[in-house]
């Protein structure tokens, strides 16, 4: 079998802007109906982010095999040579050149809560990138344009590659009807807390009971680790105090990679999800979505330390 994973999902352009201040300070509730806020940015940054782009690069972290699969346009050949050069396989990133990359603007304060602004770009002619034919142990359905995650999960169901189902900031997309095709779909669904109180809302099911249809349901709860659920059983999986809280950005993602790592090397689902902890661990201590460098070695120590787990040469 292939250990190659498809990461379906954005490619995109963050930039990130830090408000020396804290935002509860300056929107205030009682205003919220005319809100008119502006914030003092004086430090700002480029980064090469989007769900696909950073889950690809935490699983190359790891030595996998990733394989992104997104739209982006003309502008970005330097993330794609940027790419090729940690050598990631491209062949899958569609080039749209009439369009913009995907580029999310983030402004986050000194209690790392954030507020983005997201232009979608080429994302929206996603589902026009077909990875039929493609071979893969296991797959990811990242934060795309909703056309593209339910064209993408088709064609992975039709051709048998098991994928978790990643809603993300594509929440505000999906119906309770959309969520229940998705899942019907998908092996593993994951989501934070919060975005998993939401499906829920609009399921009408709990993760508990999501996880009776699915292989598994991993929801996230940042400095508290995680919960995996199997089959309507829970198991908490016990989180790392990271080296420092520096930026968020990226942390799910990184955890995904971790996860989908385990996966494609069937390794136990909670020790997927130890080692999905420990990625989301090294990234919180570095500013931007790929900036942290663990190298393998490094994540072994960790692995072993926290969970003792060896991570294969």
């Amino acid at each position: 079998m292939s250990e190659k994973v498809l990461v379906c999902g954005s490619v995109a352009f963050d930039t990130i802007a830090v408000f020396e201040g804290h935002f509860k300070d300056h929107i205030l509730a009682d205003s919220i109906q005319s809100l008119s806020v502006s914030f003092f940015v004086p430090t700002m940054r480029k980064e090469y982010g989007g769900c696909a782009g950073n889950i690809a690069y935490n699983l190359k972290l790891l030595g996998a095999d990733p394989v992104p699969v997104g739209t982006v346009g003309a502008d970005a050949a330097d993330y794609l040579a940027y790419f090729q050069n940690l050598g990631i396989d491209t062949s899958m990133i569609h080039v749209i050149p009439e369009m913009f990359t995907p580029q999310c603007f983030i402004t986050t304060d000194l209690d790392n809560n954030q507020i983005a602004s997201f232009h979608p770009g080429a994302m929206l002619r996603s589902a026009e990138n077909d990875l039929t034919g493609a071979l893969a142990a296991w797959a990811i359905v990242a934060p795309d344009s909703k056309d593209g995650m339910f064209a993408h999960a088709r064609r992975l169901k039709q051709q048998g590659i098991p994928f978790i189902f990643d809603l993300g900031q594509a929440m505000p997309l999906f119906t309770g009807e959309d969520l229940e095709e998705m899942l019907a779909m998908a092996d593993i669904f994951t989501a934070n807390d919060y975005e998993a109180s939401v499906v829920e809302q609009r399921t009408g099911r709990s993760p508990e009971q999501m996880s009776e249809s699915m292989r598994a349901v991993v929801v996230t709860r940042g400095a508290e680790g995680a919960t995996l659920y199997v089959k309507g059983a829970k198991t908490q999986i016990a989180p790392i105090k990271a080296t420092a809280i520096v930026d968020p950005t990226g942390c799910g993602d990184a955890h995904r990679a971790g996860l989908l790592y385990g996966l494609a090397r069937n390794w136990r689902l909670e020790q997927a999800c130890q080692l999905a902890n420990v990625m989301g661990a090294f990234k919180i201590a570095s500013r931007g979505p790929q900036n942290h460098k663990p190298g393998r070695a490094e994540i072994g120590a960790s692995l072993k330390q926290h969970y003792g787990i060896e991570l294969p040469v």
